[in-house]
Parts: C-alpha cells; structure tokens; sequence
C-alpha cells in the first residue's frame, strides 16, 4: 500500500460510498451537452478507484446510474448505457490486472442486453481478484433494494422468521460490509435512494464539488473529515 500523508492508516474506512453528482451542471457551465459532463466524470472515477486503492479501502461503491434516472431524456439515458459499455470493456483488463474485483448492484435484468452482457464479462474475469472491490450501482434504488429482499423472503419464509440479519443476507451486498463514509459531491445534501438500509450509521460527507472536478485533494478532505469523527452505534463510540 503506498503511503498517503496525514492519513491515520488504522482508521481507514473499509466501504466507502460515493454519490457521484453534478455532471449535467459541470457541462452546462461550460456551455457543453450534459453529455460532455458525463465523459469529464470518468476521470473522476478512474481518479477515485486509484485513490481508494493506495489508501487501503477495501470496498468503493459508486452510484453510477439510478433507478430514478430512467426520467431523464432518451438520448441520455442511451448514451450513458453506451458509455458504461465501453468504458467497461476498456477498463476491465487494467482493473484486472490491479487485482481490482468489479460487482454490479441493481436490477440489472431492466438494462440493454449489451451492457448486461460487458457486465458479466467484466464480474467474471475479475471475480478472484483480491484486491479493491469496486461495486458499481446501476439502475439501483435503495427502497427497490428492499423490496426485492422483502419479495425473496416471502417466498421461502414464514413471517415470524423474518428479523434484520434475515433482510440482510437477501440485500444486493448481503457479502458486503455496510458503507462507513458516503461521500456526496455537488453540494446536495441528501442520500437520493442510495444503500437505504445499509447507512443506518454511516458517516455523511457532503462537499460542493461537481463530480468532474472531483480530485485527489477532494478525496483525502473527506477522509481527513472522517477520522476526525467520533463513530457511533447505538452509543458506543469508536
């Protein structure tokens, strides 16, 4: 692991998630297509992905595309499923050869066969990696998150069975640890349907950078801000 200063190594966040906003607006003010926002936020995520690899973080989730995004316009929507297709398909091979493990989240049964297709191709060349695992969210909702559970339980359990490590386990990241830091950028200050019952005790960090200008800096600011917090569950400080 290469060194990163100021950072207290020990205290790292296992599962760092990001809601990666502020595309659209980084474009328009430029005067560019929305779409321009969404090719100058790759850089973002590949700038994020290093990060998170030199400073230990096991786990980096990525709110890449929502369920609620569907309401943008056709042309968009198309063009990022195009996007994320070819991004994939470009990056699987460096990824992998970082020992970085790729998972989705999300109903992706509702995606283009083409993207579903790169999907799995990329989860299954990386899936014995042991590095990094990079979780990429799409067509993702945190209430559909749970109902999906809620629905696969009913099928195969009793109501009296039904208890919170029982939802836990039929979660998309039923193997996953909850987030310990969700990072928010563009100055929203909300969670958007984002890992719903996983962030019962993450720690928020919210800053007005747009996704695109997201840098190194930016990054090492949230993690400074969340080693400098007192963490609690249910009055137990760590």
């Amino acid at each position: 692991m290469k060194k990163v200063v100021d950072l207290k190594h020990e205290f790292i966040p296992v599962h760092i998630a990001i809601i990666m906003d502020g595309n659209g607006r980084w474009a328009q003010k430029r005067g560019l297509p929305r779409i321009m926002g969404h090719k100058q936020g790759l850089k973002a995520v590949r700038q994020a992905v290093k990060v998170a690899d030199d400073c230990g973080v096991k786990y980096l989730t990525l709110y890449a595309f929502s369920s609620e995004n569907w309401k943008r316009p056709r042309d968009e929507v198309r063009f990022l499923f195009t996007l994320m297709a070819h991004q994939l398909q470009k990056e699987s091979r460096p990824l992998h050869r970082k020992n970085v493990r790729v998972r989705f989240i999300g109903r992706r049964h509702l995606l283009p066969e083409s993207l579903r297709k790169v999907m799995d191709e990329v989860e299954n060349l990386t899936s014995i990696n042991t590095g990094l695992t990079l979780v990429l969210a799409i067509n993702y909702g945190g209430r559909q998150e749970i109902v999906d559970a809620v629905s696969r339980i009913a099928k195969k359990c009793v109501v009296d069975d039904i208890n919170e490590q029982m939802v836990g386990k039929h979660l998309y990241t039923f193997d996953m640890p909850d987030p310990d830091l969700i990072i928010r950028t563009s100055g929203e200050k909300r969670l958007s349907n984002f890992l719903l019952w996983q962030c019962a005790y993450s720690e928020l960090y919210f800053t007005p950078v747009l996704w695109p200008d997201f840098q190194k800096r930016d990054f090492m600011k949230a993690l400074l801000s969340y080693q400098k917090r007192k963490r609690k569950f249910g009055g137990i400080c760590i």
